[in-house]
């Protein structure tokens, strides 16, 4: 095993000021960004670490920076630190051609005056750097590369960044790792290194275990213990070299004309061998008539939002809050639901299928724009069940024409392979199952009126099904 190696930095004064006019016009235009509609009106810095110093050919910094805005129109216009951004800056004296699109911008005064600030992770030598030190176990300022002494980590493999990533970002090395940096962090255990670390632990192969991760400690905030919780960064797993997600792999077999009713089944029983694990290696707990009256009460409170933002729900508002009466109706009878830790956002597209067939769950992260805590609370399993069969909807209807009978075949296929993993059908809690799938179907439809209209009609027809009387 490698030696831990350990490196002070002394950061140039007055480093975030000079970056600031750039950072201004280029966060907000990233993918990740999750401030969008609102500018960018200053940063904080929660920490900067030196990577390579700029006195050379390339610099490097990693920075986390809290970026302010403003509040949304009736809350005052006041200003309040926001989310808080990794960022990998490279410094050159001239971006060559190939970095073109990775351009931030030029930086006019500060310690970087006359320098060319970038995105560094389209550049090979950082993202080796990333590797390297993951592979030695690096400390370099309040960075820590972690990993698993297990596992080795060959240097000189040749990175790769992934284009098609949305909320983080990924490079993958040779055919060997893929490094997943979060892009939008939190302080705090991140289930999308907590859990499978977990499932590892439990020899589950469902899941690929994590070869390295990334930490920063940061100074505690001012006043009593306890002390700033460390940051998660990014995590490193083994790549599955030749797999394809399982919305493409959907897709493609729907453009042949042909069913997924067998990869469904398989899908289903991997999802059951994931949860099984994960009720093996943390603990659960029991939902009574209280825990699920919160859980409804969010539900509901979630449904009326979305009413008022998307009047096309309005006719379907009473059928889809009767989901959550059921449920809470039968809670009150006596009924009780185990919880436990899950996935948190699952769906075909955080599936891998291997060249051998075999289906491997990824993106243990959850819904990014929930709270930390809310993602780390045990749930029923069924949570999970309900995002798949959703996808397997949104995967038959977006095809021309929609193929309602290709999703129904996929959904029962799904619910029997998992019956067979876990030894009980989804399909036998179906007012629990409607709640949850109701409730993910309201999220999608105000997701849809907000960000890509032309795909409303694909919830919405869920929607008519769920509010039914009697819904299939």
């Amino acid at each position: 095993m490698s030696e831990a190696v350990t490196r002070t930095v002394t950061l140039p004064p007055g480093l975030l000021a000079s970056l600031d006019p750039l950072l201004r016009e280029w966060l907000p235009r990233q993918r990740w960004f999750a401030g969008k509609g609102r500018p960018v009106t200053g940063f904080a810095l929660v920490s900067a670490t030196e990577l390579l110093p700029p006195t050379a050919k390339l610099g490097l910094y990693h920075l986390l920076v809290r970026a302010h805005q403003p509040l949304l129109p009736g809350h005052g216009g006041q200003e309040r630190p926001g989310d808080c951004y990794q960022l990998l800056i490279g410094v050159r004296e001239a971006l060559p051609p190939r970095l073109a699109p990775a351009l931030i911008g030029h930086v006019t005064r500060g310690p970087l005056a006359g320098r060319t600030v970038y995105e560094a992770l389209h550049d090979t030598r950082p993202a080796e750097l990333l590797l390297e030190a993951l592979r030695t176990r690096a400390r370099i300022g309040g960075l820590r590369f972690e990993r698993d002494p297990r596992q080795e980590i060959r240097s000189g493999l040749v990175p790769r960044l992934v284009t098609a990533e949305q909320s983080n970002s990924s490079v993958v090395y040779g055919d060997t790792f893929i490094l997943k940096l979060l892009r939008r962090v939190v302080p705090g255990i991140n289930p999308d290194l907590e859990l499978p670390l977990a499932l590892a632990r439990e020899g589950c192969t469902r899941v690929p275990p994590p070869t390295g991760w990334l930490v920063a400690d940061t100074d505690p905030a001012p006043g009593p213990p306890p002390a700033a919780e460390p940051y998660v960064l990014g995590v490193l797993q083994p790549y599955v070299q030749g797999a394809t997600d399982g919305w493409e792999l959907a897709l493609r077999e729907l453009a042949k004309g042909e069913d997924f009713v067998a990869e469904a089944r398989l899908l289903g029983r991997a999802t059951a061998e994931v949860h099984t694990a994960l009720a093996r290696a943390l603990p659960t707990v029991s939902l009574g008539h209280s825990q699920l009256r919160l859980m409804v009460d969010g539900m509901t409170e979630r449904l009326e939002a979305a009413v008022h933002a998307v009047p096309a729900l309005r006719p379907y508002a009473d059928g889809l809050r009767s989901a959550y009466t059921a449920l809470d109706d039968l809670a009150a009878e006596g009924g009780t639901w185990t919880a436990q830790r899950v996935h948190g956002d699952l769906h075909l597209g955080q599936c891998l299928r291997s060249p051998a067939g075999e289906w491997s769950l990824i993106d243990f992260e959850g819904e990014p724009a929930r709270p930390l805590a809310e993602r780390r609370m045990p749930q029923p399993a069924v949570r999970d069940v309900a995002g798949m069969l959703r996808s397997f909807d949104y995967a038959a209807r977006s095809v021309d024409p929609p193929q309602p009978e290709w999703a129904g075949h996929c959904r029962a296929a799904y619910c029997s392979g998992y019956a067979e993993a876990a030894g009980r059908d989804p399909r036998t809690d179906p007012v629990l199952l409607r709640a949850y799938e109701t409730d993910k179907a309201v999220y999608e439809v105000v997701y849809e009126a907000r960000h890509r209209p032309d795909w409303l009609p694909v919830p919405m027809a869920a929607v008519q099904r769920l509010a039914a009387p009697e819904p299939t």
